[in-house]
């Protein structure tokens, strides 16, 4: 089992706030010595706790500035009558240009597709002529992001 005790807490949350931020000044802050954030950090990492590394780009300063939530709801047999996995239609979603991140879901819907494109015609070519055109995608709900909290 991943316990976590306050320590790996602390140390998540500030790497959550600031992924940047050095062990030094991790230290500082959570009066750990250096040595301890560098080797929990580590751990985390490979328990799995720690997925990946990443950054949080402004989309709008790259020339994607639309943001859009997509559930699609999947069809479990082809045209010819074969068997579609959901997990494989969400895998070559995940590979598509613009999409960030693909969620498997219970409810009304089988996923949820999170894309960044530049603009409406941008979203409206991905939904109509890419994701609706891969096969097992029955149907799309699209929502735009307004503004982000």
């Amino acid at each position: 089992m991943n316990e976590l005790d306050d320590k790996d807490n602390r140390i998540l949350l500030l790497l959550k706030e600031n992924s940047r931020m050095t062990t030094k000044e991790m230290s500082k802050e959570l009066e750990i010595p250096q040595t301890t954030i560098h080797n929990r950090i580590k751990n985390l990492a490979q328990r799995g706790i720690i997925k990946r590394f990443t950054i949080d780009i402004d989309g709008k300063k790259i020339g994607k500035g639309l943001v859009a939530y997509i559930l699609c709801t999947v069809s479990y047999r082809s045209a010819r009558g074969e068997k579609i996995n959901q997990l494989e239609v969400a895998q070559v979603i995940k590979e598509l240009q613009d999409v960030e991140e693909v969620f498997i879901v219970t409810g009304d819907n089988d996923m949820i597709v999170k894309v960044a494109v530049k603009d409406v015609d941008a979203l409206n070519d991905f939904v109509i002529f890419t994701l609706r055109n891969i096969e097992g995608v029955e149907r799309t709900v699209t929502s735009v992001v307004l503004s982000e909290i």
